[in-house]
């Protein structure tokens, strides 16, 4: 059992930063994939990040190339995910997972676990 709190959500401005974090209990969370979906008002949740066990995969929507990173500290059961150029479209609540990664699926990660998400809101 995995459970997850996000942080780090907030108010910005269109081409400013924010990063998110995503505490996890549980002794097993380094045997995790571990990543992000978002789901903005009105639509369907999507992928966003997602980081393989050990951080020696990672996988990013088109949408947020290049702008977002994701990362992962396991002696401190912590995930981030970095966000650079915000735009307002990128406004949503944003959810911590942690499940499985898929090198050959599209997005990589199917998730066992959610944590109970941050709003980020990006201001034009």
């Amino acid at each position: 059992q995995v459970q997850l709190v996000e942080s780090g959500g907030g108010l910005v401005q269109a081409g400013g930063s924010l990063r998110l974090s995503c505490a996890a209990s549980g002794r097993t969370f380094s045997s995790y994939a571990v990543g992000w979906f978002r789901q903005a008002p009105g639509k369907d949740r999507e992928f966003v990040a997602a980081i393989s066990w050990n951080g020696g995969r990672t996988g990013y929507a088109d949408s947020v190339k290049g702008r977002f990173t994701i990362s992962r500290d396991n002696a401190k059961n912590t995930v981030y995910l970095q966000m650079n150029s915000l735009k307002p479209g990128d406004t949503a609540v944003y959810y911590c997972t942690a499940g499985t990664y898929y090198y050959t699926k599209d997005p990589p990660l199917v998730p066992d676990y959610w944590g109970q998400g941050t709003q980020v809101t990006v201001s034009s």
